[in-house]
């Protein structure tokens, strides 16, 4: 469905016609204006029009109504497109989610499409109808605000996703005892997946964002350059978080199966602890317990207590060892 259409000549939005081709053309007719149509989630007939009009490439509509695109920058004869992953973090489960947007950028209009409601282009716009000194540059100046804008979501997604690395972090390395920690590895792959999910959307980005902060894009007003530089210094911050968590995930992850293998190993040597000084009393009992008729001891009055005696002083000399060696 189209979202909005507007207008737009000397920076400022002005009234024109209703239907977007006749937009266009008004556009192109003046050469200081253009148009921005803003879909969000088009069906194959809705968007049929809007790429006869504009004259998009087959290739690039085909990406735009199915999706599931990496971020990229791909330069036809007539348009430019670029794909863009913003994210959402989601307070309420602690994940990651990440849309989809798509920019057609041309002579005199700029198309939007939006999937997912991850991306929503009216803060956006607004922002840019209150700054009309950028909206002059034209189409390049909506392909710069979008991408400004889905770059800083990103370094607060990484804020975000650092505070809740810090969590799991206090929950790997509580005291043993102390704390739950039968679902900490089942957390940890959770967590890693949605650090995953991110780098999805902003390690590509990188190579479509140095290609705009260079000259010689089609499309792109050659001025704009200095702007997609600081965008793409923000996204180099972006992904130096983003490698950073997942770098501190695995240490994490690694440092747990340490902890786990050590905690094995302190239940195992306490099982034997116990396992041995049952097994001393044992022995003994087993001996005296066997139907032998010539055994000394059997016929002295002090054999029964002096038997005990020795198997509690084996028992206690035998927990006094393996407290003194940890064990216990």
């Amino acid at each position: 469905m189209i979202v909005d259409c507007g207008i737009y000549r000397d920076g400022r939005r002005t009234e024109g016609p209703a239907d977007f081709s006749d937009a266009l053309d008004e556009a192109r007719a003046t050469g200081d204006a253009f148009v921005w149509i803003g879909l969000h989630e088009p069906t194959e007939v809705e968007f049929e029009h809007v790429t006869s009009e504009f004259g998009l490439h087959p290739l690039a509509v085909e990406d735009a109504l199915r999706a599931h695109q990496r971020p990229k920058l791909e330069i036809y004869d007539d348009s430019l497109f670029v794909v863009i992953k913003p994210v959402v973090y989601e307070q309420e489960s602690d994940t990651v989610s990440a849309g989809e947007l798509m920019l057609f950028i041309g002579d005199s209009f700029v198309v939007t499409v939006r999937h997912g409601e991850g991306a929503p282009l009216a803060a956006v716009r607004s922002r840019l109808e209150a700054e009309p000194e950028v909206l002059r540059h034209g189409p390049t100046s909506v392909l710069y605000a979008v991408s400004d804008a889905v770059v800083d979501r990103y370094i607060e997604v990484a804020a975000e996703l650092q505070a809740d690395l810090d969590e799991l972090e206090a929950q790997v390395f509580t005291p043993a005892g102390t704390g739950d920690s039968s679902n900490t590895a089942a957390s940890i792959y959770t967590f890693k997946r949605q650090v995953l999910e991110f780098r999805r959307a902003t390690n590509p980005l990188s190579a479509p964002m140095a290609r705009l902060s260079s000259a010689g894009v089609p499309f792109v007003d050659s001025e704009s350059q200095p702007f997609f530089r600081d965008v793409n210094d923000h996204l180099t911050r972006a992904v130096e978080h983003v490698e950073g968590l997942d770098r501190l995930l695995s240490d994490i992850l690694s440092a747990h199966l340490a902890q786990v293998g050590v905690r094995q190993n302190d239940d195992m040597r306490k099982i034997s602890a116990w396992a041995a000084m049952a097994a001393v009393p044992t022995m003994v009992a087993g001996i005296y317990g066997m139907n032998f008729e010539h055994m000394p001891e059997l016929d002295l009055a002090w054999t029964y207590p002096a038997v005990i005696v020795l198997m509690g002083v084996a028992v206690v000399g035998l927990y006094r060892l393996f407290k003194r060696r940890g064990w216990m």
